[in-house]
C-alpha cells in the first residue's frame, strides 16, 4: 500500500512540532514541580538548626561506620526503587559513571549555568557567580555559608535544568525524527513499488493506526487528525520500549512521570476543544434537558470536558509506573533476603514481567491514542445528540 502522500506532506513533516512543544511544556512543568517541592522541603529543613549539607553527609558517613561495627547496613527496598524510578540531573551509565547534564537556574539575581557534575552526586556544594547551591534528594537548594538550606534565597531560584528525562525526551524525538525521515525518503524514492526493510515494519503500524484508531472513531475527518495521533503514538510507544533499558539510551522513567502525562493529556485537551463544533459545545453549554437543570448540567458537563483528558493523564502515569515498581521490587527480593536461593525465582519473574512490560508498552500507546481519536470524534461529529 502506498503511504508516501502520507509521509512526504507537510503535515507530517511537520509532525516534529508537537513533540517539540511537549518538550518544552515538559521542561516548564519540572521546572515549577521541582521549585515547588524545593520550597517545601526547604521550610521543613530550615527549623532544624543544625541542617546543613555537611552535617548531613557527616550523619551519613557515622551511620556508615557504625553499621560497619555492628554488621551490614540494612537495605531500604523503598528509597532504592524511588530513586530508580525518579527523575534525575545525572544520567547513570554504570557503576560510578554518569552523565552530567546542565544546571540551568534563574534567580532573581541573573541566570546561572554549569554541569551537575559540579555537585559530585549530592556530596559536594557549589558556589555559583549569585549563590552557594546545594544537591538534597536531587533538587536544588541555595544554601548559605554555613551549607545550611538558605530558604529565602532557595524561593528565587527556577530550577530549568535539563534532567534525565528532558533528555530522554529529546533522545526520542530524535529517533523519531530519524525513523520517519527514512521512511518518508523511502517512499520518495521507491513510488509505487512495495514497501522495503523499515517501511515495511513501519507501515502496518500506519495502517492500524488509521483504520482501527482513526477512522472508526473520527469518521471522514480522520486525515486531519493523523499527523497529531501518529505522534501521540509511537511518542509514547518509544519512550515506553526505551523504559524498559536498564542501560542508555535507556532508564529513563519518562511516561511513567505525572506531568510529562499532564502535557500529553494537555494537547489533547486543547486538540479536542478547539476543534469542536457547535453540536459540540451546545451539548456542554445548552443540552437538551429542561433549563431547569442546567445548573446542574452545565457543570457536570464541563468537569467531563476535564476529566476526559485527567483519567488518560492518570491511567498512562499509573500503568507505566506501576510495571517499573513492580521489576524492582522483584529484583529487591535477592537483596531483602540477602540469600541466592531466592535469585533464581526472582530472575524468572523479572523476565516474565519484562515480556509482559512490552505487551503493556504497546498497550499503553495504542488506549491512550484511541481515546484520543474517540475524543476528537465527539467533538467533530456533525450530528446533533
Amino acid at each position: 500500500m502506498l503511504f508516501s502522500h502520507i509521509l512526504n506532506s507537510k503535515k507530517i513533516r511537520l509532525s516534529a512540532i508537537p513533540a517539540l512543544f511537549l518538550t518544552f511544556f515538559i521542561f516548564r512543568a519540572f521546572a515549577s514541580g521541582e521549585s515547588n517541592a524545593s520550597d517545601a522541603f526547604a521550610k521543613v529543613r530550615h527549623n532544624t538548626s543544625d541542617t546543613t549539607f555537611e552535617n548531613n553527609f557527616e550523619t551519613g558517613a557515622a551511620v556508615n561506620e557504625h553499621a560497619d561495627g555492628q554488621g551490614e547496613e540494612k537495605f531500604d527496598p523503598t528509597t532504592a526503587i524511588m530513586e530508580h524510578i525518579a527523575d534525575s540531573h545525572d544520567w547513570h551509565l554504570w557503576g560510578h559513571t554518569s552523565i552530567h547534564l546542565p544546571v540551568i537556574l534563574f534567580t532573581d539575581k541573573g541566570a546561572e549555568f554549569f554541569s551537575s557534575g559540579k555537585f559530585e552526586h549530592g556530596e559536594k556544594t557549589y558556589q555559583g557567580k549569585y549563590y552557594t547551591y546545594g544537591l538534597l534528594e536531587d533538587k536544588i537548594y541555595a544554601v548559605d555559608s554555613a551549607g545550611a538550606i538558605d530558604k529565602e534565597a532557595s524561593a528565587h531560584v527556577y530550577d530549568f535544568s535539563v534532567t534525565k528525562n528532558i533528555a530522554a525526551i529529546w533522545v526520542s524525538v530524535i529517533l523519531l525524527l530519524i525513523i520517519f525521515r527514512s521512511v518518508a525518503s523511502a517512499y520518495a524514492k521507491r513510488e509505487g513499488k512495495a514497501p522495503k526493510g523499515l517501511q515495511s515494519f513501519i507501515e502496518p503500524i500506519i495502517v492500524f493506526v488509521r483504520d482501527d484508531i482513526a477512522r472508526p472513531n473520527i469518521g471522514y475527518k480522520y486525515a486531519k487528525f493523523m499527523p497529531l495521533l501518529l505522534t501521540v503514538f509511537f511518542f509514547i510507544w518509544i519512550n515506553n520500549l526505551l523504559g524498559l533499558l536498564p542501560i542508555f539510551p535507556g532508564g529513563a522513567n519518562v511516561t511513567g512521570n505525572i506531568f510529562m502525562t499532564f502535557v500529553l493529556a494537555f494537547i489533547v485537551l486543547l486538540a479536542v476543544n478547539l476543534n469542536g463544533n457547535k453540536y459540540y459545545w451546545k451539548h456542554i453549554l445548552m443540552p437538551d434537558v429542561p433549563w431547569w437543570l442546567y445548573p446542574i448540567m452545565i457543570p457536570v458537563e464541563i468537569i467531563g470536558v476535564i476529566s476526559k483528558p485527567f483519567a488518560l493523564m492518570i491511567r498512562l502515569y499509573a500503568n507505566i509506573s506501576a510495571g517499573h515498581i513492580i521489576v524492582l521490587s522483584l529484583i529487591a527480593l535477592i537483596f531483602i533476603f540477602k540469600s541466592l536461593a531466592i535469585a533464581p525465582v526472582s530472575v524468572a519473574f523479572v523476565l516474565f514481567m519484562d515480556v509482559l512490560e512490552l505487551l503493556v508498552a504497546f498497550l499503553q500507546a495504542f488506549i491512550f491514542t484511541m481515546l484520543t481519536a474517540l475524543f476528537i470524534g465527539t467533538a467533530v461529529d456533525e450530528h446533533a445528540h
